[in-house]
C-alpha cells in the first residue's frame, strides 16, 4: 500500500473513531477501519442474544445486501440489532443492482465496490439459506494480511447460479482492495 493510500485510510479510520466517540455507535460500519472487525460482528451477536434472551451457541448472523449504493446519506438511523456495513469491495463477480443479486463480473473489471450490506443476528435453527453462495470476506485481496490473518466472516449473497459457480470464479469480498 502505498503511503498517500495509507494516510487517507488512516484519517477515514480516526474520523469513524472520533464520530464514535462523540456520537455513539455509527449508524453505518465501515469495518476496513476496525482492528479486529471480527470482534465488532461478534460484540453485536453477543448484545442480540443478550436482549432478546438467546442462546449465544446458537445464534450466529446472517447477510443481505441492501439496494443502498450511497450509505452515509440514505441511512440515517441503525437498525436494532446487527448493523449496516459498508466499504465491502467483490471481486471474482459483480452485483446486480436491479435483480439484487449476484452475476458475471463485467470484462476488464477485476473488482467492484458491493452496496451497502446489512448483518442481522439470528438464531441459526431460524435461517434457512436457498438462492445464496456463502461468501468469504477477508481483509486485503491477498486474502490475508501482513500478519497472516485474512478470513473475516462469510456473507450471503443471493445467486440464480449453483455455488459452484462462484467457486470456480473465485468470487470472494474484500474489506480493502489493492487495485484501486
Amino acid at each position: 500500500m502505498k503511503l498517500g493510500s495509507w494516510m487517507a485510510h488512516f484519517t477515514r479510520r480516526m474520523d469513524q473513531y472520533n464520530d464514535w466517540i462523540d456520537n455513539g455507535e455509527p449508524a453505518v460500519m465501515w469495518l476496513s477501519g476496525l482492528g479486529i472487525p471480527e470482534s465488532y460482528l461478534t460484540a453485536l451477536i453477543q448484545t442480540c442474544c443478550r436482549r432478546r434472551n438467546w442462546s449465544l451457541d446458537r445464534s450466529t448472523m446472517f447477510t443481505r445486501v441492501t439496494d443502498v449504493v450511497d450509505a452515509y446519506n440514505d441511512i440515517s438511523e441503525k437498525p436494532e440489532d446487527g448493523c449496516y456495513v459498508t466499504g465491502l469491495w467483490l471481486e471474482g463477480g459483480a452485483w446486480d443492482l436491479k435483480t439484487n443479486m449476484l452475476r458475471y463480473q463485467d470484462p476488464k473489471v477485476l473488482v467492484t465496490a458491493l452496496p451497502v450490506l446489512q448483518v442481522i443476528p439470528v438464531e441459526a435453527n431460524r435461517l434457512k439459506l436457498h438462492g445464496i453462495f456463502l461468501t468469504p470476506v477477508y481483509v486485503t485481496q491477498n486474502r490475508r494480511n501482513a500478519m497472516g490473518v485474512g478470513w473475516v466472516f462469510d456473507a450471503h449473497l443471493a445467486t440464480e447460479l449453483h455455488e459452484s459457480v462462484w467457486s470456480l470464479q473465485g468470487v470472494a469480498l474484500m474489506l480493502n482492495s489493492t487495485s484501486l
